[in-house]
Order: structure tokens, then sequence, then C-alpha cells
């Protein structure tokens, strides 16, 4: 009789964490959303504005979501390297636009806890990164939305084996600085008049001499910067994991379930764990 009921009770326990996920993903969409309609210029002037404290709620309660719904699968592993993460992506994009590069650097950590952990956990991480980076650095905050897609797409390139090879993770990385380069040009010509780094601003300001309008120059120069900069992130990472003990990388269920850097990995009675990074 126990055994027959089993199977009905996973599922059951499973819905809750599902809606969570879905609730997290949704707020984050939808604040993302409200931000390129209502175009509110206000929240370059700092977390004063309605419109800031808006974006922080959804952005920062959108993460906070996502790690409810993921917290009761992950491992203690996966919950120490969130926080290394977000640190990770704080200290090294604010190095990054302080030096005025062309790429960004911001999603390093992001990408990071996405291989070892799961698509939610990098979700989750990068969202949580930027909105509480926007507490100091306003231009951070409503590019939230965008940091969460690339922790969800690195999750999947890992879940499907993309980080086992440099020239995968590369490859991987480009397509999803593309799609990243797409979401963020609306935000960053909407909000900010395409403002960004020294680097930045000069790849815009080319495109504005060959005639482009300010949004197709802002997109032109995502595709561009978002694409060599996720290839560069992509590959750090796929390099630090595979230097990485398997000991350490296999204390992580994703990544020894997923065998995100192939060898021996979970086989057969390691797939039937838990496992957040696959949800």
């Amino acid at each position: 009789m126990s055994s027959s009921s089993a199977p009905a009770a996973e599922p059951a326990a499973l819905r809750p964490r599902r809606l969570l996920l879905a609730a997290g993903g949704t707020l984050i969409v939808l604040t993302y959303l409200l931000l390129v309609i209502l175009q509110p210029t206000e929240l370059a002037g700092g977390m004063g504005s309605v419109a800031a404290l808006v974006s922080l709620i959804g952005f920062l309660g959108g993460g906070a979501l996502l790690v409810a719904g993921i917290l009761p699968m992950l491992s203690t592993s996966s919950l120490v390297v969130m926080p290394l993460g977000i640190a990770l992506n704080i200290a090294i994009g604010q190095l990054a636009g302080s030096l005025g590069l062309q790429i960004y650097l911001d999603a390093i950590g992001t990408v990071l806890v996405a291989v070892l952990a799961g698509p939610a956990a990098g979700a989750a991480t990068g969202a949580i990164s930027n909105a509480i980076w926007g507490l100091f650095n306003p231009f951070a905050l409503p590019f939230a939305a965008g940091a969460a897609l690339i922790g969800l797409l690195a999750g999947l390139a890992a879940k499907h084996g993309l980080f086992r090879r440099v020239y995968t993770a590369a490859g991987a990385g480009l397509v999803t600085g593309a799609i990243g380069g797409l979401v963020a040009a609306p935000v960053a010509v909407f909000m900010f008049g395409a403002a960004g780094t020294p680097g930045t601003n000069a790849i815009i300001a080319v495109f504005r001499s060959l005639g482009d309008k300010l949004l197709l120059a802002a997109t032109k120069q995502g595709l561009l910067s978002d694409s060599l900069d996720k290839i560069v992130v992509f590959v750090l990472v796929a390099l630090i994991v595979h230097a990485l003990p398997q000991r350490a990388v296999r204390q992580f269920p994703f990544a020894r379930t997923q065998r995100v850097i192939g060898g021996r990995g979970g086989g057969r009675s390691a797939a039937r764990g838990n496992d957040a990074g696959t949800a």
C-alpha cells in the first residue's frame, strides 16, 4: 500500500516548488516589460524614485521566489556557491565598468553557479546580483531580467553538455550573448539613452556615425559586446570548472547527474537522485 502511494506523493511535493519558480520567473519578466513600456528615466537618479523601488521589489522579489522554489532541492554546496557567485558578479563587473572595458564580465558568478547548480540557481543568482548591485549602481538594476536569462541559458547549456569542451562552451556563450544583447538593448536605450561604459559608448558612436538610429546602434553594440563578453565568460567558467578537482564538482547534484564536465559522473544511480538544476 505504501509503495503504491509513493509515486503520487512526489509530484504533489514538487508542485509548490514549480509554482514558486513560475511565479519568480513571471515577476522578473513582468518587471522587465514594465520598465521597457513605461521607460522611467528617473531610475538613473538612484534608489529614491518610485520606479527604482518597484524595480528593486520586482527583481529582488522574483529572485527570492526562485530561490525559495529551488532551496529545498539544493545541496549545501549549492547554497554556499550562490553568495560567492553574487559577490563575483558585483566585484568583477564593477571593476570592468570602472576600467571602461568593451565587455562587462559581470556574469562570471552567474554562469559558474548555473554550471554547478543548474539553470534555476543560475537565474536566481543573476537576478539577485543585479538587484543588490542596483543599491549603489542604479544602472545595474533594470538589467536583472537579462542577468536571470543568462543564468537560465548557461544552466541549460551545461545540462546539454556544452561545457565539456572549451569550443562548445564558446559557442554557447556566443548564442547566449546574442540573446542577452537583444534583451538588454531596449532597456539601455529607453532608460539610459544607451549610456554605458566608455568602451560601449564608443561602439555605439561608430554605428551612429554610419547612419543608424539609436536603438539599432545600441542593438548592434549589444550583439557585439554581449556576444564577445559571454564567449569570454563561458570559456573562463569552463576552464575554472575543469580545473577544479572532480570530487569537488561532484559535490553538486546537478553537475554530478548531468556530468557537466563529462567523464564518469553519476551514472544511472546518481541520475535518480534529487537535482535542483534540472527543474
